[in-house]
């Protein structure tokens, strides 16, 4: 039996009203990987004893949204949108998703791993425990189960939680003559039943956009994952407001993620379907988007918000989640509480994680320790802070 017994910590986690707050005990106990107790004066003899020396103990944060595994960069993408083309204009040019599918279906498993690799380190320097890992860059079943397959091997490598999800349903495979139609039967009727079959992703996602897939195609994948037991996600409203929020509430989604141009009038669907609202401020930034997503609405029909980093090489190329949790406070104005409790325990909640996100009792013991003056500290100064001790699944890796 594994027991490490923290000591004179400062603890800050999200409360069961999702407020982030100051905890009163000091003390956290870990047996066998799970937080046992919390307390003040918590003896126990058997136990590993760390002094925290009053050091703040956050819970691991958790990356819920990423597409961390690709070959190739866009950075020439980059440049022309700085000079004003616009993101669709490229995609439609053969670039976007599809220059990176190409890129990716040219490197074999040990390169796409070894680069998936670097990006998943980074995330992990500032505090990442958990990181969702998304397939979507091979269009072809070969290449989608090569990504699955590094995402898996990325947690056997580094400790971190890996949670995958299957997003064959990204865009159409470049260099194909085949319809929206066609391509959404192979989704649905091949991989789909595949991935459940071999158990090889927790979650299904879409592309739900006019430069993506409609809605009557995105509710064939939704109908499809759900027929083989899987949870679905969606990507939806980032350029329009295209009804996929709506959809994806329908089938109890997870999560909806990126959601500039959600409507207020489909929030509530949202609400009542449980579904989290995922920001995700990078590819805000790096688009240069100017519709803001509609933050006041989601507070007022309390709907948890989650922050990632969407870590792609396109439109987000950010492996630093607290840069992240940064950007949706200045940009979107969140307050640091929500962006600290939007990398926490509603990242948990947009994956359907039970047991994470929280210090609290019965959850698993994936916390860090930061010398810092407040949690505040580690939203309000970007790049400066490194955990000084990690435990994942109680297991110290730090």
């Amino acid at each position: 039996m594994s027991t490490t017994l923290i000591k004179n910590a400062r603890i800050a986690s999200s409360n069961d009203n999702h407020e982030f707050v100051q905890l009163d005990a000091t003390d956290i106990l870990v047996v066998n990987g799970k937080i046992q107790a919390i307390g003040n004066d918590l003896v126990c003899e058997t136990a590993v004893r760390v002094d925290a020396h009053e050091q703040w103990c956050l819970p691991g944060f958790i990356d819920c949204h990423t597409h961390l595994v690709y070959g190739g960069n866009r950075a020439q993408e980059f440049s022309l949108r700085l000079k004003g083309v616009s993101y669709e204009t490229i995609s439609k040019q053969g670039g976007g998703i599809k220059s990176t599918v190409r890129a990716t279906r040219a490197l074999n498993e040990a390169t796409l791993l070894s680069q998936t690799l670097r990006r998943a380190k980074r995330l992990a320097e500032e505090g990442v425990t958990t990181v969702e890992i998304k397939s979507g860059y091979g269009l072809d079943k070969d290449t989608e189960l090569r990504m699955l397959d590094v995402a898996l091997k990325v947690g056997e490598l580094t400790n971190l939680n890996i949670q995958r999800t299957f997003l064959g349903a990204h865009a159409l495979p470049p260099d194909s003559e085949v319809s929206a139609e066609e391509y959404i039967d192979f989704v649905c009727q091949t991989m789909i039943p595949y991935v459940a079959e071999h158990q090889l992703a927790d979650a299904v996602d879409v592309f739900c956009e006019k430069v993506g897939f409609n809605l009557a195609q995105t509710e064939r994948v939704f109908m499809a994952a759900k027929q083989s037991n899987l949870k679905v996600k969606g990507h939806v409203e980032q350029l329009s407001d295209s009804k996929g929020a709506a959809l994806a509430a329908k089938y109890n989604a997870l999560s909806v993620d990126h959601i500039e141009y959600l409507a207020e009038e489909d929030i509530p669907l949202l609400a009542d379907s449980g579904t989290v609202a995922v920001l995700l401020p990078g590819a805000f930034y790096y688009l240069k988007e100017t519709q803001l997503p509609p933050i006041d609405a989601l507070r007022k029909y309390n709907v948890p918000i989650a922050i990632s980093t969407d870590m792609n090489p396109g439109t987000s190329p950010i492996a630093s989640l607290l840069t992240c949790a940064n950007m949706a406070c200045v940009l979107f104005g969140l307050t640091t509480a929500e962006a600290l409790t939007g990398i926490t325990a509603h990242a948990a909640l947009a994956l359907g994680l039970k047991n994470k996100g929280q210090i609290k009792t019965g959850y698993d013991a994936d916390m860090c320790l930061w010398d810092i003056e407040s949690p505040e500290s580690l939203v309000y100064e970007i790049n400066g802070y490194r955990p000084t001790a990690k435990w994942i699944g109680g297991k110290r890796v730090l």
